[in-house]
C-alpha cells in the first residue's frame, strides 16, 4: 500500500505519521513568564509562533512597526546607522524582551533596524493588538516598564564599553551575552554579525576570534561558535558583563542580559 495510506510500505514495514515538535511554552519568554494566569490567557490568541532564520529582518528603521516580537530562543540585532551604509549593533534581544518597544512608549516607528542574529523561534503579536491588550494596564504593562529602564541601562553601558574596552574584552562579553540567550555553547555567528556587534572591520574579528580561539575559550569555525571554557571567557570579557547582567536580574528579573 502507499505510504500515504498508513498502510504497509513495499518493504511491508507500516509508516509512521512523522513526528510534530511540541508547541514551545510561551512563559520561555521572561516578560510573558511573569504574566498571572488570566492575562497570558488572555494574550495568547493574539501571539503567532514564527521561525526566524539568519539575516530575517524585524523592524526596519523609520517605517511603521507591524508586529512586535518575544523571543523563545532566538536572538535578535538592534542595529544603529552609522554613516555610509555601514549598521553598528548596539543591543541585543533574546528571550528576557522583545523588539518593538518604540510602540509601547507610543510611537510607531523606531530609528533602527532589527534583524535575527541567532536563528530560532518568536512569538510574534500584531501592534494593533498589543495596544488593545495595553489598554487594560495590567502585569505586562507594568513589565514592560521596568524591561525599558533596563534596556536603557544596557544602552548606557555599551556606550561606555565601546570608548573604554579592547576589542578583545567586548568580543568576550557579546559572546558571553548570546550564549546566555540561546542557552547553548554552540550557536551560529557569523563574520559580518560579529563585526557589527563590535564596530570593528571584519579583519578585526578574525585576528580578535584567533586570539581568543587560541586561548581555548572558543573554537570558531565556518560561521558556528563553540564556547569550550565559559569560565576562561568570562574572565577575558569586561566589568560590563556582569554589570548589565546584574541590572536585568534586579529590574526584570531575567538570569540575564
Amino acid at each position: 500500500m502507499d505510504r500515504r495510506t498508513g498502510g504497509p510500505d513495499g518493504d511491508g514495514r507500516r509508516a509512521t505519521a512523522p513526528t510534530v515538535p511540541p508547541a514551545p511554552d510561551p512563559r520561555r519568554n521572561l516578560l510573558l513568564a511573569g504574566l498571572p494566569d488570566a492575562e497570558l490567557r488572555r494574550l495568547l490568541p493574539e501571539l503567532k509562533l514564527v521561525d526566524l532564520a539568519l539575516h530575517d529582518r524585524v523592524l526596519t528603521r523609520e517605517e511603521p512597526i507591524a508586529h512586535l516580537h518575544f523571543p523563545l530562543d532566538c536572538v535578535l540585532s538592534l542595529m544603529a546607522p552609522a554613516g555610509g551604509g555601514a549598521l553598528v549593533e548596539v543591543a541585543t534581544i533574546g528571550y528576557e524582551g522583545m523588539s518593538g518597544l518604540p510602540v509601547f512608549l507610543g510611537t510607531a516607528s523606531g530609528p533602527n533596524d532589527s534583524f535575527c542574529q541567532v536563528p530560532g523561534r518568536a512569538l510574534r503579536l500584531p501592534a494593533a493588538g498589543f495596544r488593545r491588550f495595553l489598554a487594560s494596564d495590567g502585569a505586562l504593562h507594568q513589565s514592560l516598564h521596568r524591561y525599558t529602564q533596563a534596556t536603557m541601562v544596557l544602552l548606557a553601558q555599551n556606550v561606555a564599553c565601546n570608548r573604554m574596552h579592547t576589542t578583545e574584552q567586548r568580543c568576550a562579553r557579546w559572546l558571553l551575552q548570546t550564549r546566555d540567550r540561546v542557552g547553548a555553547d554552540q550557536f551560529p555567528l557569523t563574520q559580518e554579525f560579529l563585526a557589527q556587534m563590535l564596530g570593528v572591520r571584519r579583519g578585526t574579528v578574525s585576528l580578535t576570534a584567533g586570539v581568543l580561539q587560541e586561548a581555548g575559550t572558543i573554537r570558531y569555525s565556518r560561521g558556528t561558535i563553540t564556547v569550550l571554557d565559559a569560565d576562561a571567557l568570562h574572565r577575558v570579557a569586561c566589568a560590563c558583563y556582569d554589570l548589565v547582567q546584574e541590572h536585568f536580574q534586579r529590574l526584570t528579573g531575567a538570569p540575564d542580559a
